[in-house]
């Protein structure tokens, strides 16, 4: 009998030190949202005025969820001898969620793709960095 909590133990303390190396690499990813931290609090008109319309919504208790599409834009590739590389179609897609009195939420990103300066077009598009004083 002692042999059995013995081993559950050490099992026990050998899957808790898998799951807390694992959450401390997945956390930082997860916590920067740019857009949430540039819109949230915000109201949604200001938002939808800037990027245009939502495509659906919908109650979800007590908040209203805004599905929203946009920054179509198409860019060109340059291929690496300096020629045109093809041609990318961006595009970003979230949902937008919205207290009673139509104050932003929270901003859930569905949709994204590389940027042309970096690794997220929505971050770009939706929270682009300040503009420098010159």
């Amino acid at each position: 009998m002692n042999i059995r909590m013995i081993t559950a133990a050490g099992l026990l303390l050998a899957l808790a030190g898998c799951a807390s190396t694992t959450t401390t690499t997945i956390l930082p990813a997860l916590v920067s949202n740019p857009v949430q931290d540039r819109w949230e609090g915000q109201s949604a008109g200001r938002f939808f005025a800037s990027y245009g319309p939502p495509i659906s919504d919908r109650d979800d208790g007590g908040n209203r969820v805004y599905t929203w599409r946009g920054g179509y834009k198409n860019i060109t590739i340059a291929a690496k001898d300096g020629k045109k590389g093809g041609k990318r179609y961006l595009s970003c897609k979230a949902d937008i969620v919205t207290s009673q009195s139509y104050v932003i939420r929270s901003v859930r990103i569905l949709g994204d793709q590389p940027g042309t300066n970096g690794s997220s077009y929505c971050a770009e598009l939706l929270a682009p960095p300040p503009e420098k004083a010159s």
